[in-house]
């Protein structure tokens, strides 16, 4: 699936809102820290995402039994 395509169908979501916002207003130091945070928060989800992953594979493998 395309990023277009998530963003179209989510218009509230602030993940949408997030990428359509305009970045000519701010300064060099306010991007920086905006790269910054948004690093600690793809950190997050994909720790999120490894440990579903893991809960996941457990799940299925006790259903197979």
């Amino acid at each position: 699936m395309d990023l277009d395509e998530v963003f179209s169908k989510r218009p509230g979501d602030p993940l949408t809102l997030l990428a359509k916002e305009d970045l000519d207003p701010l300064s060099v130091e306010e991007l920086d820290l905006r790269v910054e945070a948004l690093k600690r928060e793809i950190a997050r989800v994909e720790a999120k995402r490894a440990s579903a992953s893991v809960h996941r594979a457990n799940a299925e493998s006790l259903f197979k039994r």
